[in-house]
């Protein structure tokens, strides 16, 4: 059998994404999906987006973060503030949930870009307990009694699902783009040996500062989602550790460092979740099993690991440069 040609190829992989996106726009719009699987897909487009953003940092830039749930927090409260107390558009309120949280993250750059490795990774946690602390006393937003969404009237579930799933695609087309620019053979190199990059005249500090905003307005638009379709938000759950902990989950099983394994490993996520939800006192435990099983015998994902032995890469981000 004939093998394609690259260009021929990588134009059936594009068409048949395009294919599978156009038909969960329309499966929902003609009412073929229920409520609970809507619901499901939702959750698996969100994640898509926490765990493609956290990939580009640790699987692409190299910095590990453990403290997403920051930025999922902030918009999530923001939401509700702009909304609740101030009485405006849930739009108004997830954009300035997004910009908060990507101030947020150029003000931690400007502290914690100084640390490397686990000093980093041990720094963004200790600011989202921080925070988590601080939301908690804060009487302006209720301290721990939580807050609500208001909006008159109320998206639906199907609304709510189109703005997740735009919000995915979104998501992975600007990861994809940025990994194909300059910046992103930066971002690699960088990764690899950041004195080496350096040296041979990658900017380290803007780059990370680039890529850790963008993480951030990303992370704290699919927070603000999240909390659009729960409808209220607690201290405890928007600053939880458990948000990283799924994402960190997500990536590794499906594959760091590849523009699909966060997908991948969004839609495995969510399916064990949903299975798990029976054993409520033992999922966690059940999934932290999974995750370590997954690093012993594929350390690089389900994504890596096809990658790296049958060489097949279903998108591709290498890009010839040309002088």
């Amino acid at each position: 059998m004939a093998k394609l040609k690259p260009r021929t190829a990588s134009i059936i992989k594009i068409s048949i994404i395009a294919v599978c996106v156009a038909l969960l726009y329309i499966f929902a719009l003609t009412g073929v999906f229920s409520s609970n699987l809507l619901r499901i897909l939702m959750s698996i487009a969100l994640y898509t987006v926490l765990g493609s953003m956290w990939n580009l940092m640790s699987g692409f830039t190299g910095m590990t973060s453990l403290g997403q749930q920051s930025f999922i927090g902030l918009a999530g409260y923001s939401l509700c503030v702009v909304t609740a107390t101030f009485g405006l558009t849930i739009w108004l309120g997830l954009l300035i949930g997004a910009v908060l949280s990507a101030a947020l993250a150029l003000l931690l750059a400007l502290i914690l870009f100084r640390m490397r490795g686990m000093y980093f990774a041990i720094a963004t946690w200790v600011t989202a307990e921080a925070l988590k602390l601080f939301f908690t006393s804060w009487k302006f937003v209720k301290m721990g009694a939580g807050m609500t969404v208001k909006a008159r009237p109320y998206p639906t579930t199907p609304e709510i699902y189109y703005i997740a799933l735009t919000l995915a695609v979104i998501a992975v087309l600007v990861v994809f783009f940025i990994l194909r620019s300059r910046i992103g053979l930066g971002l690699n190199a960088m990764r690899d040996d950041a004195d080496a990059a350096s040296s041979i005249g990658v900017n380290i500090f803007s780059s990370k500062l680039f890529c850790f905003v963008i993480c951030g307005f990303f992370t704290g638009l699919a927070g603000g989602v999240f909390y659009l379709n729960q409808g209220s938000i607690f201290p405890a759950g928007g600053f939880g550790i458990q948000w990283t902990v799924a994402t960190v989950f997500i990536v590794i099983i499906g594959g760091i460092g590849t523009i699909e394994g966060p997908i991948l490993g969004a839609i495995i996520y969510v399916a064990l979740s949903e299975y798990l939800n029976k054993y409520p006192g033992y999922s966690m435990i059940i999934l932290g099993v999974i995750a370590i099983v997954m690093i012993v015998a594929l350390p690089h994902g389900i994504m890596g690991t096809l990658e790296r032995k049958l060489h097949f890469q279903f998108v591709s981000t290498r890009r010839v440069l040309r002088g």
